[in-house]
């Protein structure tokens, strides 16, 4: 039995959470862009009674009809679209947002439809650092951060997914505070920076990062860096210089073989290709 009238009150709840209207409906707006504000029930104004008004802030008037007037501040930038009493705003900058009411105004004054109003500036594009490059028992796991707009996130990556570690939580998804999130796709670890209106990203592939980390990239012979070409291209120009010197002495003024030369040049050719495909 008691099982039973938990269950009910449980019912009932839920109709009446259903049935309470949310006192404000959230809109998202991009800085600099339009918006339509609608009537979110059907309106009949009596005539020379009631008049419609279109409130910010609840103190300050933005536009009423009839007549159709617009008030100082939103001059120019505002107006009430006749037969749905909508307001259309223009060119939106983040100063304007806050709450904003439809109230009809006759022998009492009755709220009808009340926004909350965000205006949000396109996103900055992050920036995605690369921490270090570590292989455990044969995966590549690499660290990275990622950084916009005076926040941070820290997270260790593999090729299927990425695990936080550090800097600031995500938000929720109504949140005004710009967020960022680490996550693969694709072959690429992706810093993904967004806010309720615009998206920027920056990447790197995976595979290119893991590839450091493979048993074919270093050598003993200090070959596989540049440096180590470079080294090892300026010690045979070195060893040919001596020989043609030394035959010149000898009365000689033959140069080094064309074969020996074409077998050097081939070799540090090999050498270079080596370091540029990491293979």
């Amino acid at each position: 039995m008691g099982t039973l009238v938990h269950f009910t009150i449980a019912i009932l709840l839920t109709f009446i959470l259903q049935a309470e209207p949310s006192a404000e409906t959230p809109v998202f707006v991009l800085k600099g862009q339009d918006v339509h504000l609608d009537v979110q029930t059907n309106i009949t104004l009596r005539k020379d009674i009631d008049v419609l008004f279109w409130n910010f802030e609840t103190s300050v008037n933005v536009a009423k009809y009839p007549p159709k007037v617009t008030f100082e501040r939103f001059k120019g930038r505002a107006e009430i679209i006749e037969g749905n009493f909508s307001l259309l705003l223009k060119n939106l900058q983040e100063g304007d947002s806050g709450c904003y009411t439809a109230v009809v105004s006759g022998n009492k004054d009755t709220n009808v439809t009340t926004y909350m109003l965000v205006v949000q500036a396109r996103v900055e594009p992050p920036v995605l650092t690369v921490n270090s490059v570590s292989s455990i028992n044969g995966t590549c796991n690499v660290t990275v951060t990622c950084r916009g707009q005076n926040s941070s996130v820290t997270s260790i990556c593999n090729n299927s997914t990425c695990s936080q570690v550090g800097g600031e939580s995500r938000g929720a998804e109504t949140s005004t505070v710009p967020l960022l999130s680490v996550y693969v796709a694709g072959g690429s670890i992706i810093c993904n920076h967004s806010n309720q209106v615009s998206w920027a990203k920056d990447t790197k592939e995976i595979m290119e990062l893991c590839r450091m980390t493979s048993g074919n990239y270093n050598y003993a012979l200090t070959v596989g860096t540049p440096v180590g070409v470079a080294g090892f291209g300026g010690t045979a120009a070195l060893i040919g210089f001596i020989l043609w010197r030394k035959q010149k002495k000898r009365g000689k003024e033959e140069i080094i073989s064309t074969d020996y030369a074409t077998v050097m040049v081939r070799y540090i050719r090999y050498l270079t290709s080596l370091v540029l495909c990491h293979c």
